[in-house]
């Protein structure tokens, strides 16, 4: 098979694999935020409940994290990535059908937790493809992580429209549109086979985190700084006097600025070495959430979801690299795993005090600040992660 043949197949496997993180993250989690103005009128939510709602999807995620090295050792990556999608395509349908705010708890932990795990798994074999093709392989990583991208981009096509011709109180109706386009979504990864072998067991836990302190105390903070933005910009575009097409729009150029990736950066993720893409690319996503706070007009806001969007996820794919650059393949899923652990608390801590800060401030700016102050604290942390630090740096 030729190289040009073999390459096309990849892409095609890795295309499949994205739209895992597009369900789970596009859909899951961040469509979430276009949901939230109605939910938070229709059952009288406090900024911290509605901040808590995303908490507890964190907290999932953080559990599919944790919990991903070793069901890939048991069942493979392929089968996990198919159980995590199937998780939050029933979880997604599940919260289309209750108001009890227990039960829309819950069915956000089991969206968490199914992402968790397909990110993790669906990031292993990615990385595992994108080594096949040494040129290319940021590339190939980069189309892993435009997927949420995708999510992003329907959700924002769709939702807000739907909200607006139904009128106050669609929410639940949103919710089972957000399943059903994750169940077209899911039908490349639920179809996946053995497209990898089981992952061999670790045997440097804890080596593996000391070799990348920097990068997991950086991504910790990317994790809490980045998921404020997220989850309350488009109740700052309502507040701005944003209508639906204002809403659409804003939520649509961040997706596509997410899919743009892997052409925007993959020479960025190649040629740099150490905590620098991930440094460069953060503060370039800090950029993108301080922009609102010096304007309300339209053209700042999708001028902020455009630079926010194209960059957020290239920050996660920095970490991947850096990954793949730095560990055996054995012991990817434990490093990758790690990773994911330390934005998944990050990601727990995020809403919770940006929720905090916009209710005792009794708006949104207070949050938006602390979120653009922690991407930027983010990048200057990354800066001091090197490669190889108590190891061999991998080919």
């Amino acid at each position: 098979m030729s190289d040009s043949v073999c390459f096309r197949q990849d892409v095609r496997l890795v295309v499949a694999l994205a739209c895992a993180p597009a369900i789970g993250l596009g859909i899951a989690r961040f469509a979430y935020a276009l949901l939230l103005p109605d939910m938070k009128a229709d059952l009288a939510l406090s900024y911290a409940a509605a901040g808590w709602l995303n908490t507890t999807n964190a907290v999932g995620y953080l559990a599919g994290a944790l919990g991903a090295a070793a069901l890939i050792r048991a069942i493979g990556a392929a089968a996990t990535v198919r159980y995590g999608v199937l998780s939050c395509i029933l979880a997604l349908g599940l919260s289309a059908l209750s108001r009890d705010l227990a039960v829309q708890n819950a069915m956000r932990a089991i969206e968490g937790l199914g992402a968790g795990i397909s990110f993790v798994a669906g990031g292993v074999l990615a990385t595992g493809i994108a080594g096949r093709h040494a040129e290319r392989s940021s590339f190939v990583l980069g189309i892993f992580y435009a997927g949420p991208g995708v999510g992003i981009a329907l959700s924002g096509a769709t939702v807000p429209f739907v909200e607006e011709v139904l009128g106050p109180g669609s929410w639940q109706l949103a919710w089972g549109l957000l399943a059903a386009l994750s169940l077209l979504l899911g039908i490349a990864p639920l179809r996946l086979k053995g497209a990898a072998a089981r992952a061999n067991g670790s045997t440097a836990g804890s080596g593996i985190a000391l070799r990348m302190k920097w990068m997991l105390a950086a991504y910790f903070i990317f994790g809490a700084g980045y998921i404020g933005y997220m989850t309350f910009m488009i109740a700052w575009v309502i507040g701005r006097g944003g209508g639906v097409a204002a809403q659409a729009a804003f939520w649509c150029v961040l997706g596509l600025g997410a899919i743009a990736t892997p052409w925007l950066w993959s020479g960025l993720l190649r040629r740099q070495r150490h905590g620098s893409a991930f440094a460069i690319l953060c503060a370039i996503t800090a950029v993108g959430a301080a922009l609102p706070l010096l304007s309300g007009t339209l053209a700042i806001q999708l001028a902020s979801a455009a630079l926010f969007g194209c960059s957020f996820f290239a920050v996660v794919a920095a970490t991947t690299a850096f990954a793949r650059r730095n560990f055996a393949p054995q012991d990817w899923a434990t490093a990758i795993g790690a990773l994911t652990v330390s934005f998944g608390i990050g990601q727990m801590i995020g809403p919770l005090l940006v929720g905090w800060m916009n209710g005792a401030s009794r708006g949104l700016n207070a949050g938006l600040s602390a979120s653009a102050g922690l991407l930027l604290l983010a990048a200057f942390v990354a800066i001091w992660q090197r490669d190889g630090e108590g190891g061999e740096v991998c080919s």
